[in-house]
């Protein structure tokens, strides 16, 4: 029986099917179904292959603990990028970094590129999105012009191996993006799963047996998953998402895998004229045009990884005496919003059936940490009352589908971020597990609830 020459593959979540299909039957996705061609394994010296494995060869064993110490990470000189990594570049590692189109990733790793270069360290930067004057005017434009970055634009895998094989110094690559090398013995466009999957394979390759680390810029699709077969997630060692809003300066650096340092760590930059700065104190800054005297506004103590982040929750009620009552949310998610709003309706006497809401977290944030059930709740009840909640506290906690607040991790380091920046008070799950320490900080009162009904009735008559 003849074998086959070519497959039908899947663009969107690399399923692997025999005949075509308009609709995938793994993703649902419509229209990424497309053929690609199997490439046929090369026999000796280039002949045709003969079928017949290649003879295996005695694998060596060594102990875990090694003889040497392993090399020193490579330090960015920006913290806030050396933080998310855990510390630095570990060298011969793989990192890849998504994020929305003209979000920046190409900005922040061009000034990470060209800090090492400027410590002395070999860094190349591959581009083939842009040509090498597009990449020197950006550099320009970001004060980077005089350092000792070596640039390359080029899309063919095979001269980019190539010129990587004959490396002996460098210490990072940068590869900008991956969805647009190409690999010729692939016959299918830039971008698709196999080429993605197979130029990947090649690069990490490289950086694992010549020592120097890469970077892979991926591109997103529109639901901002990482473009491109799943597996590419796996084959690297950190996967950072370069997050934030478009009409708000600040951007998220965020960590969802690091096999060398914790995992959802965050940095946060801000998108400057001279390119991205550091923002060594977001807290301060997210809350530095914040007003206390309105009502609807609360200041939830969010922590993610190990940064501790004070941020403002705002709320809107609007009157809708017809049709159906609107939510809208911006920067948390709609469905936990909608419980919340039942939880206080049946369980708080809270009326809201008839009534507009508008949920936003001011300054671009995306939060997902249940930690900020406490301090949306709060800031709806001082919407329904029209009563500022307290301006020199902070809420974070839990609400369960009882009404009951329930504890969260970190609760002592919310508390010191709190204080350093003046709080007086912190609403917050009540102690209920025996012989566990209650959280002090010096200057810092803490109100401890129990019930989502005793928030609520605090804020008075229409809360």
């Amino acid at each position: 029986m003849a074998r086959p020459v070519s497959r039908f593959v899947c663009q969107a979540c690399g399923a692997v099917t025999a005949k075509w299909a308009g609709r995938c039957e793994t993703c649902g996705e419509w229209n990424t179904v497309l053929e690609e061609a199997i490439e046929a394994r090369p026999g000796p010296a280039g002949k045709p292959a003969t079928g017949k494995a290649p003879a295996a060869r005695k694998l060596s064993f060594v102990g875990l603990a090694g003889t040497a110490e392993p090399p020193p990470r490579a330090a960015t000189a920006i913290a806030e990028l050396d933080r998310v990594l855990g510390g630095g570049i570990v060298p011969a590692s793989a990192i890849l970094v998504g994020g929305d189109p003209g979000i920046g990733k190409s900005t922040l790793l061009l000034q990470a590129a060209a800090s090492l270069a400027r410590a002395g360290r070999r860094v190349l930067y591959i581009s083939g999105e842009e040509s090498i004057d597009q990449v020197r005017l950006r550099a320009r434009r970001l004060g980077l012009a005089d350092a000792g970055l070596e640039l390359a634009a080029a899309v063919n895998l095979r001269d980019i191996a190539a010129a990587l094989e004959a490396e002996t110094d460098a210490v990072l690559v940068v590869i900008d993006s991956i969805q647009t090398m190409w690999l010729d013995a692939i016959e299918s466009a830039p971008g698709t799963v196999a080429q993605v999957r197979a130029c990947s394979f090649e690069l990490i390759r490289l950086a694992k047996t010549r020592g120097f680390s890469v970077v892979l810029v991926g591109h997103v699709t529109k639901e901002g998953a990482l473009a491109g077969p799943r597996v590419l997630e796996h084959m690297v060692d950190a996967v950072l998402y370069f997050e934030g809003d478009r009409g708000h300066q600040f951007r998220i650096l965020r960590a969802v895998k690091n096999r060398y340092g914790a995992t959802d760590e965050i940095g946060v930059f801000e998108m400057t004229d001279q390119g991205l700065a550091e923002v060594p104190n977001p807290s301060a800054l997210f809350l530095a045009e914040r007003r206390g005297n309105i009502a609807g506004s609360a200041v939830f103590a969010w922590l993610e990884g190990t940064r501790p982040v004070l941020m403002e929750v705002q709320a809107l009620l609007a009157a809708n005496p017809g049709g159906t009552p609107r939510r809208s949310v911006i920067g948390w998610d709609g469905g936990r919003l909608a419980m919340l709003l039942a939880v206080l309706e049946a369980r708080c006497g809270l009326r809201l059936a008839a009534t507009d809401v508008y949920l936003n977290i001011a300054g671009g944030l995306r939060v997902s940490e249940p930690a900020a059930d406490l301090a949306v709740a709060a800031a709806i009840a001082s919407a329904a009352s029209d009563r500022p909640a307290d301006p020199a506290t902070v809420y974070f906690g839990e609400v369960g589908l009882s009404g009951e607040v329930r504890q969260v991790a970190q609760a002592e380091a919310r508390l010191k971020e709190a204080a350093k920046l003046g709080f007086e008070a912190a609403c917050l799950p009540r102690r209920v597990a025996r012989g566990k320490a209650r959280p002090a900080v010096e200057g810092i009162r803490l109100d401890e609830i129990g019930h989502l009904a005793d928030l609520v009735a605090r804020f008075g008559p229409g809360a």
